[in-house]
């Protein structure tokens, strides 16, 4: 089975319609604080991790050499190399970015953006920068209704309703992901955005002309199938959809966290997210007793399943929660 801890089967039912609602805080806060008044040597794993801008050139150059070398590829091959090869690398590079947004690959922040660009690179649409903006506060409001942008909106909730829905959904999540903050809580663009843009542009014009359509078509193909119905795409669902309200956060434990930048240990990296990918396994080594008693995942591939054939579960099936005093002066400032 998919699930960790001791999960049962989904039983039959009816899908929700509303949210899951809380009226307690989020649940990291209380237990990094825990945590660490325990185990005070987690905090020598605070602090960026060397090898990433390493890994992350190396990514980048090999996606960007992928698309130069089928510019004239049939259009068959070229779906079946974006969807078996291409979209692992441009799945990996957005979890970089995730990385980077914060700040685990330099201790300067304006070096991490710089960085959180270039990974951005062969994904051909820019978003670093404005990920960023939305991800933080993912973290310091979770599931709080009008401020966390990761939770689909009621229009997405009551539009998909069944397996058919649910399908095309995830399929589309992307574009979701996307364009949620973009109708719900729009940001003023600011000269990071714009740099962000303008360097992304110059990249997908410099391969088109240089290399064809082809090219450029291999780096959106690889982004879009990357962010579907794909195996590392299930982290999306697996990170904080409810399949039981006791529980808004799941981690994964199976072998593609070495191609994810292990953003499987999602309590983990909620509880710590001063801490690289790279060492999130050792917070679970070395303080096993709060995590291995949640509820966990081994297959995201069994999560997409899981989530389009439950008839129980859907983009409802999220925990919110009220604005607290400070989320509401930030939401009011904005």
């Amino acid at each position: 089975m998919g699930w960790g801890g001791g999960a049962e089967d989904s039983g039959e039912g009816v899908m929700a319609t509303d949210f899951f609602w809380s009226y307690t805080d989020e649940p990291h806060a209380s237990r990094r604080k825990e945590i660490l008044a325990r185990y005070p040597q987690i905090r020598e794993l605070f602090g960026p991790d060397p090898w990433a801008f390493l890994k992350i050139t190396a990514a980048v150059l090999l996606q960007l050499w992928t698309a130069t070398y089928l510019h004239d590829a049939s259009w068959l091959r070229m779906l079946t190399v974006a969807y078996f090869f291409g979209s692992f690398l441009n799945h990996n590079l957005f979890l970089a970015i995730h990385e980077l947004s914060h700040n685990l690959a330099f201790s300067s922040p304006s070096y991490n953006r710089w960085l959180g660009i270039f990974a951005n690179l062969p994904i051909g649409v820019p978003m670093s920068i404005t990920f960023q903006k939305y991800h933080l506060e993912h973290h310091r409001y979770q599931g709080v209704d009008g401020i966390d942008m990761d939770i689909p909106s009621h229009v997405e909730a009551l539009a998909v309703t069944n397996a058919v829905t649910k399908s095309i959904w995830v399929l589309f999540q992307l574009f979701f992901y996307a364009l949620r903050p973009v109708f719900l809580k729009p940001k003023p663009p600011g000269v990071w955005e714009f740099t962000n843009l303008m360097i992304q542009l110059a990249l997908d014009v410099s391969l088109v002309l240089f290399w064809g359509w082809k090219s450029f078509a291999y780096l959106i193909l690889a982004t879009f199938v990357g962010g579907g119905m794909h195996p590392m795409a299930g982290h999306f669902i697996s990170e904080h959809y409810v399949f039981r309200p006791e529980q808004e956060t799941y981690s994964y434990y199976g072998p593609l966290n070495m191609m994810t930048w292990s953003v499987g240990y999602h309590n983990e990296h909620h509880d710590f997210p001063r801490i690289p990918g790279s060492r999130l396994y050792k917070v679970k080594a070395i303080a096993p007793e709060y995590y291995e008693s949640l509820r966990s995942y081994r297959s995201w591939s069994q999560v997409i399943y899981m989530y389009i054939m439950d008839c129980t579960v859907g983009p409802f099936s999220r925990m919110k929660r009220r604005a607290s005093k400070d989320a509401a002066t930030t939401k009011k400032e904005e």
